[in-house]
């Protein structure tokens, strides 16, 4: 029988004892000098850390991106080179609301989170599975949130909150009706779409900029629960997405998407009926089709989970040369605030753990001491440790700086100038949707709007009047009556959107 390996401290100390603590006779009291206890004790204690501020419950895998089509046209990036080239990736889906042990088939919005390990370094795609959002710029975000936390007397979720909320910020209504639809619960990771949802940049070799979308199609097809189905499911386990994903790759059924990008000529912003950088709106599939890129497929499950999945932090500021940013004024807030997050969630120097560091790519950086700071901080180099120096030091490469960003108009807070343009998309939303459809969503409002004030239900309706008097007249009637019985089936059909 082989020799089992000897057990030590963290810092390589071999322990003599795992069982008991050192005391002061065999009844005496526990020894101070117990190092191995406290180190213990103390490690345990800090085996969690702080949860995410939203996105706290998710599920993760470890796959590839193999490009399939040429895109060097719109972006010079090293990803997209060429036809067949293979990166790979670490993915993890989420909901928004809910804590790190909410149940998973809740109605919500899902996190749809990817980190390419490019050859030049990390690429983050932070979407989720809807391509508009709440709320079009960053200002607002801390309030929206809240509104989906615990009310700070009761501690319960407020349906109150999030309608008063809605309802006060009107260009939410796309992003309610997507959440209220069929699509509000989908039945597992691999049954959903995902999106960059904001409006990013490519540039080519020749400096020629594109504005673009980011979609990701599931190719498992798109699949949804009803509110009753997604209530016996929470009865019997709260963890069905992570059986389901974890289950699947390790039988070998290999979840896939189709990556597609939407491209628009740096010139043609401001040429739309509206703003094409508002995160609350779509690009028409007609002005500007898909353009099929790659194939996303994850075929690992992480040896360690916490390592890979807890420890991952996903930053829209991760991008690579040929890829950038937009005047989207929520992915403006986003490249701080995410960056930001996970210094405090994770620690100073949080992108050299495993799941963050760069696999294909060498760092090289001036960011010196702080806590975390497990590895050397020269790099191989200890006199360049300032910038400009004489001693080789990393410089700037002036090669892959981006092309200039057009921008224009004075300095100040300004207001959307037609508030009638937040209820066009809603209103041509609506009007995809059949009746039975439409049937459903009304009772999913009655389901999450029953304890609402008057007061509140009243000024949701006059929103959904602007985009549609049948619509507000439906959950009205609905929630008049509270109706909420449902279909006890998965709503399998491909239940439209404007991106299908």
């Amino acid at each position: 029988m082989a020799k089992k390996p000897q057990l030590t401290t963290s810092a390589g100390a071999p322990v003599a004892s795992n069982e008991t603590t050192k005391t002061a006779g065999p009844r005496g009291p526990a020894l101070l000098q117990d190092y191995q206890l406290l180190e213990k004790l103390a490690h345990q204690n800090r085996e969690r850390i702080p949860e995410r501020v939203v996105h706290a419950k998710g599920w993760g895998a470890q796959g590839t991106f193999t490009v399939t089509h040429d895109i060097t046209d719109y972006s010079c990036a090293d990803i997209f080179s060429q036809v067949g080239k293979q990166t790979e990736v670490l993915s993890r889906w989420s909901t928004v609301a809910g804590e790190s042990g909410a149940a998973d088939t809740e109605r919500d919005v899902r996190g749809f989170s990817l980190k390419f390990y490019t050859e030049q370094g990390n690429w983050d795609m932070v979407g989720n599975n809807t391509p508009v959002f709440f709320v079009r710029d960053g200002y607002k975000f801390p309030d929206f949130i809240r509104t989906q936390k615990r009310h700070p007397k009761t501690n319960l979720r407020s349906p109150e909150a999030m309608f008063d909320f809605w309802a006060g910020q009107p260009e939410s209504v796309h992003q309610v009706t997507i959440l209220m639809s069929d699509r509000g619960i989908p039945v597992s990771p691999m049954h959903m779409n995902g999106y960059g949802s904001h409006t990013f940049s490519m540039w080519n070799k020749d400096g020629k900029r594109h504005w673009v979308k980011f979609h990701f199609k599931t190719q498992q097809g798109i699949k949804n629960y009803t509110n009753e189905t997604s209530e016996k499911i929470i009865g019997s386990t709260r963890e069905k997405y992570q059986e389901e994903l974890y289950n699947a790759i390790d039988e070998g059924n290999f979840p896939k998407w189709t990556m597609y990008i939407q491209a628009m000529p740096e010139e043609d912003a401001g040429k739309q009926a509206f703003n094409p950088f508002d995160l609350t709106k779509v690009w028409p599939h007609d002005d500007y089709p898909l353009i099929q890129v790659g194939e996303l497929e994850m075929n690992q499950n992480p040896e360690n989970y916490f390592q890979m999945i807890e420890n991952a932090a996903f930053s829209p500021s991760n991008v690579v040369p040929g890829i950038g940013f937009s005047p989207d004024k929520m992915l403006q807030a986003r490249i701080f605030s995410y960056a930001d997050a996970h210094r405090y969630r994770l620690g100073t120097h949080y992108e050299a753990l495993p799941a963050n560091a760069p696999k294909n790519s060498k760092v090289n950086h001036y960011h010196k001491d702080g806590a975390m700071r497990f590895f050397t901080n020269d790099f191989g180099n200890p006199d360049a440790y300032y910038e400009p120096n004489q001693h080789e030091g990393p410089v700037a490469d002036f090669s892959v700086k981006e092309p200039p960003l057009r921008i224009d108009g004075d300095a100040d807070r300004y207001y959307q100038e037609d508030a009638d343009v937040d209820y066009v998309q809603p209103r041509k939303l609506y009007e995809m949707f059949d009746d039975a459809q439409k049937e459903r969503m009304y009772k999913n409002y009655a389901a999450a709007m029953g304890p609402c004030s008057d007061s509140v239900k009243e000024r949701w309706y006059a929103v959904l009047e602007k985009v549609h008097p049948d619509y507000a007249a439906g959950v009205k009637h609905a929630v008049e009556t509270l109706d909420t019985d449902v279909n006890t089936v998965p709503i399998t059909e491909n239940t439209p959107i404007e991106d299908n």
